[in-house]
């Protein structure tokens, strides 16, 4: 049986951690910056846990 092949996408917007959960860099901050208010960017800033439904799909794509 052939190996499975990481989803190189999936790889690129997605870590997943030791303990299993999954972060992503957070959309809309790339630019127009100067409309958004200093709390909006500020959370913008930190990376998100996705939730274990998702998480689930993403790291049989990512295969770490």
């Amino acid at each position: 049986m052939p190996k499975k092949k990481t989803k190189k996408a999936a790889a690129k917007r997605f870590k997943v951690t030791s303990g299993g959960k999954v972060l992503f860099n957070r959309p809309g901050k790339s630019h127009l910056m100067t409309g958004k208010s200093s709390k909006r960017r500020r959370k913008l800033a930190k990376a998100g846990v996705l939730s274990e439904s998702f998480g689930r799909n993403v790291r049989a794509m990512v295969q770490t």
